[in-house]
C-alpha cells in the first residue's frame, strides 16, 4: 500500500466563473452574468476542506507544497476573497515555508490595483491566459483582451511584485500560419516570463468549436510550428519539462502541476474541482465536486463531493498518464511509492512499449523516447487494464 506521508500534497481551488465562455473551452466554468456570490463561495470552499479533513484527518499533518487557483477566471474574485481563502487554508493545513501560490488571471480582467492586492493576499505566482498576441486571432477564439492589454498585464504583474509569471499561449489557431505562431512565441519571450505554457488548440466535444470546427492549419504547418517553436524556446533558455510546459530553470516549474504529473496528492476544492488523496490505509481516492456553482453552493458538503477509490489494476495507467508527459519520465521507485504496487506491475506494458521503440530505460528510470513522445496517447494506452476474462467484445 502507498504511504500517504511520503506522497507530496498540494491544494487546487476551482473558481467556476469567467466573463464569457471561449469557444474552445471545456473546463468547468460559466459566464458570470453579474456579481458572483463570493462570500458564499469562500465559505463553501472552506467547508469542502473541513469535510475532507473530517473524512481523512491525517491529511492535516502533511505539508502542502503549493496552492493553485484555477478556473474560470480567478482574477475576477475580490482580493479580499483570495485573502480569506488563503488564510482559511493556512489555518487548517500545514503550509511549506516557501509554499507556491498560483493565481490564474485573464489579461482582460487584471488591473494593476487588483494585482497589488492579490500579491499582498499571498499569491506569489501569476499565470496569464494570453493565448495569442494577434488581435485578429484573439477575437476569433473569443478572448476578451487585446495584445496591448496582455503586455500591460505582464508589466502590471512585475510592478505588483510577482517574481514568477507564466504565460499561456496556444498554437495551431484557426488558419494560423507557422510564422504567426512563432511571432507569438517571440513576443512572449521578449516579455521575460519565468514560465511559458505552449499548447496546441484542440477541438473538444461539447464546445462551440467542437460543434462548428473552424479551419485549422494542416499537419505539415503544425509540425513546423512545433519544431521551430521548441528550438526558439530552447535558444531563449526555456527548458521543456512536460509536453506543453517550458521553464527557465527547475525553480521556475509550476509546483502544483508538477506534483499532479508525478501522481502526487492534491485536495480539490470548489465547484467543478477534482482531487486525489492517498489515505492512511494506503487506498488512493479520486474526488469530484458538483460542477454547477448553484447546485454546489446550495448543497451540504457531504452531498456535493463524490469519492471513489482507484482500483489497483487501474493504477499503472493512472500513474503513467501524467508521468510519461514529463521529459524526465519516472523512476520505478517512484511508481512503487506513489501506487503501493511492485514495479513488476508495469513490466508487461513496459516490454511492449520498448519493443515498439516508445520508451527508453536507464537503470531504474523510464521515459518516453522521441517517438513515444510523438505518439503519447498510443504509448499510455499500453498500460490500460486488461479486459476481464469472459468480458463481452465490443
Amino acid at each position: 500500500m502507498a504511504a500517504a506521508r511520503d506522497v507530496p500534497l498540494t491544494v487546487y481551488v476551482h473558481v467556476p466563473w469567467c466573463v464569457r465562455t471561449c469557444p474552445y473551452c471545456d473546463f468547468a466554468s460559466q459566464p458570470l452574468g453579474g456579481d458572483a456570490p463570493w462570500e458564499a463561495y469562500a465559505e463553501a470552499v472552506l467547508a469542502d476542506l473541513d469535510a475532507d479533513l473530517a473524512w481523512a484527518p491525517e491529511t492535516a499533518a502533511r505539508t502542502v507544497e503549493a496552492v493553485f487557483l484555477g478556473g474560470g477566471t480567478p482574477s475576477l474574485m475580490p482580493p479580499g476573497t483570495l485573502a480569506r481563502l488563503l488564510d482559511g487554508i493556512a489555518a487548517r493545513l500545514r503550509l511549506a515555508a516557501d509554499v507556491e501560490v498560483t493565481l490564474e488571471a485573464n489579461p482582460g480582467a487584471s488591473e494593476r490595483g487588483a494585482l497589488v492586492a492579490f500579491r499582498a493576499a499571498g499569491a506569489n505566482r501569476l499565470s496569464l491566459g494570453v493565448q495569442s498576441f494577434d488581435d485578429r486571432q484573439l477575437a476569433r477564439i473569443g478572448r476578451i483582451h487585446s495584445a496591448a492589454e496582455a503586455v500591460a498585464a505582464v508589466e502590471a504583474a512585475r510592478a505588483a511584485g510577482f517574481a514568477r509569471i507564466n504565460l499561456d499561449l496556444m498554437y495551431a489557431l484557426p488558419e494560423q500560419a507557422a510564422d504567426e505562431a512563432l511571432a507569438d512565441l517571440e513576443r512572449a519571450v521578449a516579455l521575460g516570463p519565468e514560465h511559458i505554457s505552449w499548447y496546441q488548440l484542440t477541438l473538444e466535444p461539447g464546445t462551440a468549436f467542437g460543434r462548428r470546427p473552424p479551419p485549422l492549419p494542416d499537419e505539415e504547418t503544425v509540425a513546423r510550428m512545433e519544431r521551430e517553436g521548441r528550438a526558439l524556446l530552447a535558444a531563449a533558455g526555456y527548458g521543456r519539462y512536460e509536453v506543453s510546459a517550458y521553464a527557465r530553470g527547475p525553480e521556475a516549474r509550476c509546483r502544483h502541476n508538477l506534483n499532479y504529473w508525478r501522481f502526487g496528492d492534491y485536495l480539490g476544492l470548489g465547484p467543478g474541482a477534482h482531487g486525489k488523496l492517498t489515505l492512511a490505509d494506503g487506498r488512493i481516492v479520486r474526488t469530484r465536486s458538483l460542477s454547477s456553482p448553484r447546485r454546489h453552493l446550495a448543497s451540504a458538503p457531504a452531498a456535493r463531493v463524490a469519492r471513489e477509490a482507484v482500483a489497483p489494476e487501474a493504477l499503472p495507467l493512472e500513474f503513467v498518464l501524467g508521468a510519461l508527459r514529463l521529459t524526465e519520465g519516472f523512476t520505478l521507485a517512484a511508481f512503487e511509492a506513489r501506487t503501493g504496487l511492485p514495479a513488476a506491475a508495469l513490466e508487461p506494458a513496459l516490454a511492449r512499449a520498448a519493443a515498439l521503440g516508445l520508451v527508453e530505460r536507464e537503470g531504474g528510470r523510464v521515459r518516453a523516447s522521441r517517438r513515444g513522445y510523438a505518439l503519447l496517447d498510443s504509448l499510455v494506452a499500453l498500460f490500460a487494464p486488461e479486459p476481464a476474462a469472459g468480458a463481452a467484445a465490443s
